[in-house]
């Protein structure tokens, strides 16, 4: 195997440190920073490889050739001899975390879609249900003057209907004496 050179082993470990932030909204800015690293220095996909490679096949290099810096891993986890093991269980861990989280997320937005269907069924039924209903109300408001008219029309009747109906039933009395006025003189 080829030695591995310390300026691609820390080219390497500033595109992990990039891509494994937890900052939202960091992911291509990472990624932007990884391309653009990568075209400075001259790093192609297959030098990056063959160091991913020599790490694996011989990690004992890979810690020879590193220095060794107070980063937020090193400090925070225990040194183990067995790290290359420990770091493929975290890998494993960390793509099934990934792959419920993109499931979950594939949920959430069929959930969206689903609620978005039922809320247009649910703005198209008040739409036509307050259609109706001012259809109703103006037919309502057409009729209120037309039954005005027709009630007082009745009202007239009954009322006519009624004074005659009583100038039938009771006789005229002939009006008392001292309301007659003598009128007589005048005619002659």
């Amino acid at each position: 195997m080829t030695e591995i050179d310390p300026k691609e082993l820390k080219i390497l470990s500033d595109i992990l440190a990039l891509v494994l932030e937890d900052h939202p909204g960091q992911s291509d800015t990472a990624l932007q920073a990884l391309r653009n690293r990568a075209r400075k220095n001259s790093t192609t996909g297959g030098a990056l490889k063959n160091l991913f490679q020599t790490i694996a096949v011989n990690p004992s290099k890979a810690k020879s050739a590193t220095r060794q810096t107070g980063t937020r891993a090193s400090a925070s986890k225990p040194k183990t001899t067995d790290m290359p093991d420990q770091y493929r269980v975290q890998l494993r861990e960390m793509a099934d975390s990934i792959t419920r989280l993109d499931r979950n997320l594939r949920i959430a937005h069929s959930q969206n879609e689903t609620l978005k269907s039922e809320l247009y069924l649910t703005q198209k039924s008040r739409a036509e249900l307050q259609t109706h209903l001012a259809t109703l109300q103006a037919a309502k408001r057409a009729q209120k003057p037309l039954t005005i008219a027709i009630g007082l029309l009745v009202g007239m009747l009954v009322g006519v209907a009624g004074s005659q109906a009583m100038h039938t039933l009771r006789p005229a009395a002939p009006p008392p004496a001292h309301a007659i006025a003598d009128n007589t003189h005048y005619l002659y």
